[in-house]
């Protein structure tokens, strides 16, 4: 299957068609192919910035809405577990996604379309390419058909949220700022490792490495709440 019929096919499984291709194409394509292409190909990575923000958006929209009687706190908690990379993983299966994403040789070769970080990440780059293409009302229905009918807070219960619970803890006291600084990241293509500081004030609290730069910001969080004493 070459670039053009994956990327009708992804369409016709979407539901959705692009008047700007290009935008798909670019949301597809991971860094490590757009780095053997460099005259003619971005990486997904400014779209996924984009398409994390839109999502978080119609989630927390969507579950304000129908959960009118739940406070803040586990209003934040279901969010997180909704748009967590595991979930992003999930709802990317559904329509194969992994087949269609744009990789480098070494990618390839490794195992990159089974990985959870490249999909998940490829799945808010493409919300973020049908947010460009046709605005929210193209991107809301989009997110939405991915969302469990029966998602309860209770469901959430089991996802540990570090960031969230630090930012809890941390928001008692309002003159107090939690930052999330991206130390360094190593290795080739096909296997990122990302190390990610926390910081209190501009002082390092928490520092912690991962796959991708999200599960860093967990891992970081996750040392934070343990040196000051919380294990969750």
């Amino acid at each position: 299957m070459n670039e053009q019929e994956s990327l009708e096919k992804l369409q016709e499984k979407i539901g959705y068609k692009f008047k700007n291709e290009k935008l798909l194409y670019e949301a597809l394509s991971h860094s490590s192919f757009a780095n053997e292409n460099k005259k003619s190909r971005n990486s997904n990575e400014r779209l996924e910035f984009l398409g994390d923000s839109v999502l978080s958006i119609v989630v927390s929209d969507y579950i304000f809405k129908h959960f009118t009687h739940i406070p803040e706190g586990e209003l934040t908690k279901l969010r997180a577990s909704l748009v967590c990379e595991n979930s992003l993983f999930e709802f990317a299966k559904k329509i194969d996604l992994g087949s269609h994403i744009f990789l480098g040789k070494g990618e390839e070769m490794t195992g990159g379309r089974e990985r959870p970080s490249i999909i998940s990440d490829a799945f808010e780059a493409v919300i973020a390419a049908i947010y460009l293409d046709g605005g929210m009302d193209a991107a809301a229905p989009y997110i939405l058909s991915f969302i469990p009918e029966d998602i309860t807070p209770k469901g959430a219960s089991s996802f540990h949220d570090y960031k969230t619970s630090l930012q809890e803890i941390i928001q008692k006291n309002p003159e107090e700022k939690i930052e999330y600084y991206l130390k360094s990241e190593s290795g080739p293509d096909h296997d990122k490792q990302f190390t990610v500081q926390v910081l209190l004030n501009h002082n390092v609290i928490g520092e912690g490495t991962g796959r991708s730069k999200k599960n860093a910001e967990q891992a970081a969080a996750k040392e934070a709440l343990s040196l000051m004493g919380i294990d969750l």
